[in-house]
């Protein structure tokens, strides 16, 4: 294939990016899993705090919340123990895998920008929080649906971890070939996905509608007046600004105005 763009690569992530508007597979499953590990209520909204980590640090980072870990201790009169994640995971990990499946539908013109992307040369990678279990059920669905990225991590691939470092990101740019990291564009609708893309080297992106912070359904995003969408937009600004992504957009729709202004000032010689 002829490369008509100086950009490499592009490394999405999956849930709220790709696939799963709203990122709700994660989310809601986390809420299921403390309640039937221990009969523990969290919010939604709670769930959502820690969302771009390993699930298993998720779990912890969940129970560090101090209203959670408040109730917490009401209810158990201890502080949670690294034997209750372990129980917690436990229980998230088989709802997981029977549920990722059912959120594996495309973000609104998901697949499109995908195929011009890979139409001008540029390669496809793509990293997640989801553990390789859970990956291996979500990644034949979405292939069902047309994507396949060139590549795949999972959180759990590597035993340097995962986000927010930099090694799954870079392990992408290791098996696409690419030859400069300042090429490459991070997607992501998540802090520590963002700071992911910093820490290896590249412009980063951050989704404000699509993803986890506005927590919106796709079905609410098409009915959503403009003082709504604004109203979710800076909801989700004032957490992923804190990442300093190189730029902010609604969705997967909008990179193909981002991709042909990484062009420009790649070629003006500026780097991320």
């Amino acid at each position: 294939m002829t490369t008509t763009s100086s950009v490499q690569a592009v490394i999405f992530d999956w849930a709220g990016t790709i696939v799963d508007f709203g990122s709700f597979a994660p989310t809601t499953i986390f809420v299921e899993a403390f309640k039937q590990g221990f009969d523990f209520d969290i919010s939604l909204e709670e769930s959502r705090v820690p969302m771009g980590v390993a699930k298993r640090d998720h779990i912890q980072a969940v129970g560090r919340l101090p209203e959670v870990e408040k109730r917490w201790l009401a209810q158990f009169g201890r502080a949670m123990t690294s034997e209750d994640i372990d129980a917690i995971y436990a229980a998230f990990m088989p709802l997981q895998k029977a549920k990722v499946a059912d959120h594996a539908t495309p973000i609104l013109n998901a697949i499109a920008v995908v195929s011009d992307l890979k139409a001008q040369g540029i390669k496809i990678g793509s990293c997640s929080g989801y553990p390789r279990e859970v990956m291996d059920v979500l990644i034949p669905v979405a292939a069902d649906y047309g994507y396949q990225p060139d590549y795949i991590v999972a959180t759990d691939d590597l035993p340097q971890g995962g986000r927010p470092a930099p090694f799954m990101a870079l392990k992408n740019v290791i098996e696409l070939g690419v030859t400069n990291v300042n090429a490459c564009i991070k997607v992501d609708d998540s802090a520590p996905g963002i700071y992911e893309g910093h820490n290896a080297g590249m412009w980063t992106v951050g989704l404000l509608l699509s993803g986890n912070e506005a927590g919106l359904t796709e079905a609410e995003f098409l009915a959503a007046d403009e003082a709504t969408l604004d109203a979710a937009r800076e909801k989700a600004r004032a957490t992923l600004i804190k990442s300093a992504p190189h730029y902010l957009i609604d969705t997967i729709n909008d990179l193909p105005d981002v991709v042909a202004d990484v062009e420009r000032r790649l070629a003006a010689g500026e780097r991320p």
